[in-house]
């Protein structure tokens, strides 16, 4: 296929960006950055800005399948920033796929975008959108997520993927920022430590995306869906956490403290960063309080039955590559 990979020097844009190399497709990224070890393998580097619908229109240019993997993630800041990048830029991937009658369209989301508040187990896509989110991301990616599935057509086959807790070799954000706050002495289980979650090792989920492209008709079951991406079995999360500091040689969490206690410093936090217009991130807010103490885990049961998602890298496995690169790598600052 030809292929576009927005966000494609990214932390899972760029797996799939390998993925698809490796199996012979043509592989062009649109990406803010410069990326001369992707050109050196063959890719078309693009460098523009979702937010830019001419550049995006250039992007899906004689392109058989987007993935539109580009977004800003994290729990503050403005929702215009938000906003524009997660939804508008959607709608001109969208758009410009229309435009230039490209056939496929797989969009990552996240299950945070019906996340409500309340805990999950063994949920599945049936769970609604809920009226009200506690922060941006989730509600921009949500929008962009319904025009996704609405836009799917006889003519642009759609479908977005909902991969929770990405981790692996490579990542910017969770590794790093974890093993940071531990050094810091900052990390503290929140919540009793019995919640359970759904974890997404990042090879996984590129070969999730690289599965459903392939299905990608209009006549598919996958046409038009939403699929939760994740492994199997859920984990403990605090348990895994320490399994995470133990591979950087730090010791477990021991620190705590309650959900209710969280919550309300969160909200606080929230309010005052408000108030005096903070650009940094708060410690603790309201939406990291309930996902840090809640069980949060997903089904992968309709993904298996419309296109064979099946993980091919158990978590021995992953942990093990964590282990090489966490090993043979200098931590960015998060």
């Amino acid at each position: 296929m030809q292929c576009l990979v927005t966000g494609g020097g990214g932390f899972l844009g760029r797996y799939i960006v390998e993925q698809l190399l490796s199996r012979g497709d043509q592989v062009r990224i649109l990406a803010r950055g410069n990326y001369p070890e992707l050109a050196k393998a063959g890719v078309e580097i693009l460098k523009g800005d979702v937010r830019d619908p001419l550049q995006v229109i250039h992007a899906c240019k004689q392109i058989e399948a987007v993935f539109h993997v580009a977004a800003v993630p994290g729990i503050w800041g403005s929702w215009d920033h938000y906003y524009s990048i997660n939804t508008t830029g959607t709608l001109n991937i969208i758009n410009a796929c229309q435009k230039h009658a490209v056939p496929r369209l797989i969009y990552t989301s996240s299950p945070s975008v019906i996340f409500a508040g309340h805990p999950h187990v063994s949920a599945d896509v049936t769970l609604p959108y809920p009226q009200k989110y506690l922060c941006h991301y989730p509600h921009t990616k949500a929008l962009a997520e319904q025009a996704v599935i609405k836009a799917n057509s006889p003519h642009l086959s759609t479908c977005s993927l909902r991969p929770h807790l990405i981790w692996g070799p490579r990542d910017q954000h969770l590794i790093p920022r974890l093993i940071a706050r531990a050094r810091s002495g900052r990390l503290k289980r929140v919540g009793d430590g019995s919640n359970i979650v759904s974890m997404a090792y990042v090879e996984n989920v590129a070969q999730a995306h690289l599965q459903a492209a392939d299905l990608l008709t209009p006549a598919s079951p996958v046409a038009g869906q939403a699929y939760f991406i994740n492994e199997l079995q859920p984990v403990n999360l605090w348990q895994w956490v320490n399994e995470i500091l133990a591979l950087a040689n730090l010791p477990p969490v021991k620190s705590h403290i309650s959900t209710n206690i969280a919550y309300t410093v969160g909200s606080l936090m929230e309010t005052f960063y408000s108030l005096c217009n903070l650009k940094t991130e708060p410690l603790m807010t309201r939406f990291v309080a309930l996902q840090l103490s809640q069980s949060h885990a997903y089904s992968t049961k309709k993904a298996t039955q419309d296109f064979n998602y099946n993980p091919q890298i158990n978590y021995q496995e992953a942990m093990s590559r964590l282990k090489s690169w966490l090993d043979n790598t200098t931590l960015p600052t998060p």
